[in-house]
């Protein structure tokens, strides 16, 4: 280490300094102090240390970095943009969301460059692990193995998210020492080869649950092949997950029997997750191991549940959806938004006004999604309406369910001292096994073989069919559900694109709410039409918040954020639209 320079002298020196080495190259290199060199990290147990910090970013949220701006939960990215949920909470409240939800943002969005930020953080992580593997001296192969297919299959993951939010973007491995790399190119190879190589190479145990195993990996690489429409390559390792698929502490992955436990904190790690943040709490992190992505999707008013902050309202349309026929089937046509066959609710009304909670028929998947009003509210009581919404007359009715705490879970589940219970330890489903089973179903449906994918389909639906359902304090169903699986013959399944539409609903009634939607949408080639439709049913209830159809095909990634174009020197260029 350099020696002290007392103070009385250092002007001198200073002057020194700039006389002596203004015209050389090396003044502007400067070592930044305490920085840690990653050769101090050249043994097994240093390269394990950085792989957790590379694993830290995959939430979205670093103290060093962004918090629920870049929640790796997509809430504003895929739910809100994808028409699922509205931001909610008030107008004045991260009014940054605003113009995502209207679909008219620009470049300098600061959840743009937080978004960005923590997947480029997350890559140069996983890089540095990378990097430090090969001078490891002595150390057992395998494990060096088992980083190495860890961190290839964080890079891939990070750079998969960067891909499906902004498009073109840069790709960087761990030999990238010129990080002005342009977007100029397609990125999907080098994602698959980073998620085909931890498949082809991670052991299928670990003994701890949060990590990336090779059934994970796959999992992975088959949501990239699928993005990319490489059906008859996702097919096989789809079926070989399905089939022998295990979490890394060898529990066989499978749907849990209840829907509403996909949800629980009690059930964050079991066989039905696939892949999760793995969430603490009151563990010396102030909350930042914790669900802080999510910490504002609560129930919100003095006698609420949690208690902030109002925010990832459900939308009309979507709890439209779930409205079903007399056959307990969803209403594939799109009529569920007609005025009959809306599912009434307390718009517009105080908590002490008489409310009649809605008779028809309905999907029971519909109230472990959504707080509704005189619906029970997991353990909490009955849902009171007006006084648990930030602001109704913004907003509307509905609540976030999916990622709530029971009363019996707070201060154990929650992180106690904070400024809201809502930082939790409730993992986050990025990947869950009846997603795995509706993946099958897509794959099935594009390569002809409609049977088999109505049979994957009613895998789910037979769970949310024979389940718990939401009920009342009597035992009695809290509403009037029905679901039924597709009958042989059905003509949802009598071609394929009669099939596309039912599994597409599928999807946004098992997924909904948990950050898919926007990007299924692109990804099928069905966003513009389906966003306007959906604007224009929806902004005739809360007209405040859009500002009519205009959702175009360029809009279909977000832009390359601003701030990260002027640092670029020009070598990123902005996505056309923008």
């Amino acid at each position: 280490m350099k020696s002290t320079i007392k103070f009385k002298s250092a002007w001198v020196i200073a002057l020194m300094g700039i006389a002596l080495f203004a015209c050389k190259e090396d003044f502007l290199r400067v070592n930044p102090v305490g920085a840690l060199d990653e050769n101090v990290l050249t043994t097994v147990g240093g390269a394990e240390t950085l792989l957790i910090g590379a694993y830290s970013n995959i939430d979205g949220t670093s103290a060093a970095v962004t918090g629920w701006e870049g929640a790796g939960s997509n809430w504003v990215f895929g739910s809100i943009a994808g028409g699922d949920a509205n931001k909610g909470s008030d107008a004045g409240d991260q009014p940054a969301i605003n113009p995502i939800q209207s679909y008219n943002a620009d470049a300098a969005n600061p959840y743009f460059n937080a978004k960005w930020r923590i997947l480029y953080d997350g890559i140069s992580r996983a890089n540095a692990t990378l990097r430090v593997l090969p001078n490891i001296p002595d150390g057992d192969p395998n494990v060096i193995n088992r980083i190495r297919g860890e961190a290839t299959a964080l890079r891939g993951h990070y750079h998969f998210e960067a891909r499906r939010v902004f498009g073109r973007v840069p790709y960087l491995d761990e030999e990238t020492t010129d990080f002005y790399v342009p977007n100029d190119r397609e990125i999907w190879p080098d994602i698959e080869a980073d998620l085909r190589f931890a498949y082809d190479n991670l052991p299928e145990t670990m003994g701890e649950v949060g990590r990336i195993n090779k059934w994970v990996a796959g999992a992975m690489l088959a949501k990239a092949l699928m993005y990319q429409q490489k059906w008859t390559e996702a097919k096989p390792i789809v079926e070989a997950i399905i089939a022998n698929g295990r979490k890394p502490n060898g529990v066989a992955f499978a749907m849990l029997p209840n829907y509403g436990d996909a949800f629980d904190a009690d059930f964050g790690n079991a066989a039905e997750s696939v892949f999760a943040w793995q969430y603490s709490v009151n563990d010396g992190s102030q909350g930042w191991n914790a669900g802080y992505g999510e910490v504002l999707n609560f129930t919100h008013g003095a006698s609420a549940p949690v208690g902030c902050c109002g925010f990832h309202q459900p939308t009309h349309e979507f709890v439209n959806s779930f409205r079903v026929g007399a056959d307990g089937l969803p209403l594939l046509d799109g009529s569920y938004n007609l005025p009959a066959n809306q599912v009434r609710n307390d718009d517009g009304l105080a908590s002490t006004d008489p409310f009649t909670p809605d008779a028809g028929l309905l999907d029971p998947r519909i109230d472990h999604t959504m707080g509704r009003r005189g619906i029970p509210y997991l353990d909490w009581g009955i849902h009171v309406g007006r006084s648990w919404v930030r602001d109704q007359n913004y907003a509307g009715p509905f609540s976030p369910k999916k990622n709530g705490i029971r009363s019996d879970q707070v201060g154990t589940l929650t992180e106690v001292g904070n400024w809201t219970s809502g930082w939790t330890a409730n993992n986050y489903q990025y990947i869950r096994f009846a997603e795995v089973l509706l993946w099958a179903a897509e794959i099935e449906i594009e390569v002809g073989s409609l049977d088999n994918a109505r049979n994957y389909i009613n895998q789910v639906r037979d769970r949310a069919k024979t389940g718990e359902w939401v009920t009342l304090p009597n035992g009695t169903p809290a509403a009037n559900y029905r679901i039924e699986p597709y009958p042989a013959g059905h003509s949802a399944f009598s071609s394929q694109a009669n099939a596309r539409v039912a599994m597409r609903m599928e999807r946004k009634l098992e997924l909904g709410m948990e950050g898919h939607l926007f990007f299924d949408l692109v990804r099928w080639g069905i966003a513009t039409e389906t966003i306007n439709a959906f604007i224009t049913f929806e902004s005739a209830i809360r007209t405040q918040l859009y500002a009519g159809p205009n959702f175009n095909a360029n809009k279909e990634v977000y832009p390359i954020p601003l701030i990260q174009l002027d640092i670029s020197r020009g070598t990123l260029t902005q996505n056309p639209g923008y």
